[in-house]
Formats: C-alpha cells, sequence, structure tokens
C-alpha cells in the first residue's frame, strides 16, 4: 500500500472518529454529573482552566511548527522536541474536558455557540486522529502534514472561543 493510500485511509479513520463522537456525544443520555476538583469553583471553571492550557500549548505547536519548517527566519533550538511535547501536552490536557463534555453534557445544540462547539470538539478529536496517522508516513506531499497540523490546530482554538473566551466575557476570570 503506498504512502498515499495511507493518507486518506487516515482521513477516513478521522472521519469516523468524528463522526463516532457526534453519534456518541447526541445518542447519550447526559447524566448531568461532573466531578469537581479542589481548588475549582466549578466543574465548569476546571475545563475552562484546563482549554487555556490547551490552548497556550497550541500556540507553543505553531510557533515550533514554523520554527521546524524554517519560516521564522531564526532557528529555535530543539524545536521539534518542544513541539513534540508541547502537542501531547495540549492534548491531555483536552482529554478530561471532552470526556466531562461527552458524559456529563452530550452533544449539545440549544444554540449557535454550543452547537459550533459541539461539531468543532468531534472535528477536533477527528483531525488529531489523522495527523497521529499521517506522522509517520514519508512518502506523502510535504503539505499534508502542515494541512493537517493547521486544521487540529484551528479546530482547538476554535474550541477554546467557544468555551473558555466566552465563559470570560460572559462571568469574567474565576477559579
Amino acid at each position: 500500500m503506498t504512502d498515499t493510500a495511507k493518507a486518506v485511509g487516515a482521513v477516513l479513520v478521522g472521519a469516523a472518529v468524528t463522526i463516532g463522537l457526534g453519534v456518541l456525544a447526541r445518542l447519550h443520555e447526559p447524566t448531568g454529573i461532573a466531578v469537581n476538583i479542589s481548588g475549582f469553583s466549578s466543574p465548569q471553571t476546571v475545563k475552562v482552566w484546563l482549554a487555556s492550557g490547551a490552548a497556550v500549548f497550541a500556540v507553543v505547536q505553531l510557533v515550533s511548527a514554523l520554527s521546524v519548517y524554517g519560516r521564522l527566519g531564526v532557528t529555535v533550538p530543539r524545536a521539534g522536541t518542544l513541539h513534540r511535547w508541547s502537542g501531547r501536552i495540549a492534548f491531555l490536557l483536552t482529554v478530561p474536558i471532552a470526556v466531562h463534555c461527552l458524559y456529563a453534557l452530550g452533544f449539545q445544540a440549544a444554540d449557535t455557540r454550543t452547537l459550533v462547539h459541539s461539531l468543532l470538539g468531534c472535528l477536533f478529536f477527528g483531525a488529531f486522529t489523522v495527523k497521529m496517522l499521517v506522522l509517520p508516513l514519508r512518502g506523502v506531499s510535504g503539505w499534508v502534514l502542515p494541512l493537517v497540523g493547521g486544521v487540529v490546530l484551528t479546530s482547538l482554538v476554535a474550541l477554546w472561543m467557544t468555551s473558555a473566551l466566552w465563559f470570560f466575557t460572559t462571568f469574567g476570570v474565576q477559579v
């Protein structure tokens, strides 16, 4: 199987993850039960700060990727390592948020913001899946990985905007 065929397969798997998460979130009966972490005023504030942390690491991802691809004009030492670890941390910060959203809330479409947020959450994890499956492929076009990485970054930043930024502008900064 060629690497191009494998890349197409990766996109199909990512699409299945995206759709599967959406279907699961829609069909699952939301429990409304959430786990709070000591030191935070509510489960919502936990999610807001985890999402904000993930967004910060997403920016580190962008800058380190630009360095790896030689787009900054300067070389950042160990940019590849920084890119890998910032991505791992950003992803790990999103997992408890996704579990809470799927388990406690389900797929929400009460208004435009929550609908877009629900769709973006599914897209993020599908795009992340594609990126992880495309990473080891060597024979794909040079634009594929930056494109997929851009979708992951854009969906994560948009998730942050439709959740944490909305929360901060609506309720103020809280812990």
